[in-house]
């Protein structure tokens, strides 16, 4: 039995930046059950990094809304934003190992590249949730170029070499997953990625890095979230890699869906937990309401 199956640990882990809704409800209670289950704990933790959208009065309704469900967490609740010296240090172990550049190309100009690149009629590379492959131009930089241009004090995020990065690995990569839709060992390619950010101006580290750090942090074996962060995990297991963090399993479960069949959003109001609430339903009905009752 491996240490994961004899001291299992979950979390739930909502950021600050809105109300929560049934899909939020729906993992929560899952991890609950889950951890029950194996007679394990579940752990609470707020991702608040990013300053500019999150609210500590949302932060509040988040731990209204979670004891009314009956959703109970084990230990204290831990606060990303209490441990940015943590992301720092990951940060800069990649660093040391020639792995992140200064990236200095604007939103826009990321767009104009892409828009006259596909206007000819080819294709430029897109991660799995559709967005485009950062671009070339910052990665092939010389130093003295970089140097002068951080000299200037030009804004930039720091991005990984992710060709470099899976270089570093001498095999495959892989994770253990149980999910609903994918059950045993699923191959990774965090290529499909292109060189992701890892921390930019108004927020010092990704989730992408914040979210292995933390996890290694909490002890945390078993990772239960939504099937849209599925392949994401690919980013996630070359990061625990190549800063020598334990590698959880993974469970991708379904997500709840809205009247017009897409994930739900903060902003729907008929999803949210309050409004449910205010509307008369219990705790129990959410249950039935999720499968979970």
């Amino acid at each position: 039995m491996s240490m994961n199956e004899r001291h299992p640990v979950f979390r739930f882990a909502p950021s600050p930046n809105g109300l929560l809704h049934l899909g939020h409800a729906y993992s929560a209670l899952l991890n609950q059950k889950m951890a029950r289950e194996k007679t394990g704990r579940v752990l609470l933790r707020i991702e608040d990094i990013d300053r500019t959208r999150c609210r500590p009065e949302l932060e509040e309704f988040i731990y209204r809304d979670l004891v009314w469900l009956g959703f109970r967490w084990d230990g204290t609740v831990r606060r990303q934003s209490e441990h940015l010296a943590d992301y720092a240090s990951a940060l800069q172990r990649l660093t040391d190992q020639g792995l992140i550049y200064p990236a200095f190309l604007t939103r826009s100009e990321v767009k104009q590249r892409v828009s006259a690149w596909e206007a000819s009629g080819r294709i430029w590379p897109r991660d799995p949730d559709g967005a485009p492959h950062y671009p070339e131009d910052d990665r092939e930089r010389s130093e003295a170029e970089r140097r002068q241009l951080l000299a200037l004090g030009k804004r930039h995020a720091l991005r990984l070499d992710m060709a470099k990065a899976v270089r570093k690995l001498s095999g495959g990569l892989n994770w253990r997953e149980t999910g609903e839709s994918d059950t045993g060992i699923v191959e990774a390619d965090p290529l499909e990625w292109g060189d992701v950010i890892l921390s930019r101006s108004d927020a010092p580290s990704s989730y992408h890095l914040s979210v292995v750090v933390d996890d290694a942090a909490q002890g945390v074996t078993h990772v239960v979230r939504g099937l849209d962060l599925f392949k994401a995990t690919a980013v996630h297991r070359l990061l625990q890699h190549l800063l020598d963090l334990p590698e959880p399993i993974y469970h991708h479960h379904r997500l709840i869906l809205g009247p017009d069949g897409r994930k739900l959003s903060k902003s729907e109001q008929s999803t949210g937990l309050e409004s449910l609430r205010e509307a008369g339903q219990s705790p129990a009905d959410i249950r039935r309401l999720l499968g979970l009752a």
